[in-house]
């Protein structure tokens, strides 16, 4: 298969809200249509950074992948967040995944940044199979406080 990437952008918002609720119901979570409007507004927004592609196989969307620029207080340059990252069944063991993150990773690259990294379930054993190759697995844990 050869695998499209698309740059986010007003066509192709239908396709991308459908990968990205299928993502968030993987994770049994799901968000208001409000946050899913703003998401879409952000990644549109040139002012933020915030991104996200979309891969097609022909004119079928079978992944996503979202990511955000940040400032850390450990470098100069700024670090690549991958958020969320979504291949469709129908796009999986095809290199739909490591196509997305090679070309976050291309960018990440071409925009001078420190690093490009992510969090997954660690009972997400198809993904980490992906991640292992292509990535460092860090010895650290997550933590967080819901506010």
């Amino acid at each position: 298969m050869a695998v499209a990437l698309k740059i986010a952008q007003p066509l192709i918002e239908s396709q991308w809200r459908r990968l990205w609720r299928d993502y968030l119901a993987f994770y049994k979570t799901e968000r208001t249509d409000a946050v899913y409007d703003a998401t879409w507004a952000r990644i549109l927004d040139p002012e933020k950074d915030m991104y996200s592609l979309i891969a097609f196989d022909g004119d079928r969307a079978v992944g996503l992948v979202n990511y955000l620029y940040h400032h850390s207080f450990w470098d100069i340059e700024k670090r690549c967040y991958l958020n969320d990252l979504y291949v469709h069944p129908d796009g999986r063991n095809l290199g739909v995944g490591r196509a997305m993150i090679a070309a976050v990773v291309d960018q990440a690259k071409s925009d001078q940044l420190k690093q490009v990294y992510w969090l997954t379930a660690k009972d997400n054993t198809d993904a980490r199979a992906l991640y292992d190759k292509v990535a460092h697995l860090s010895p650290f844990l997550k933590y967080d406080i819901a506010l």
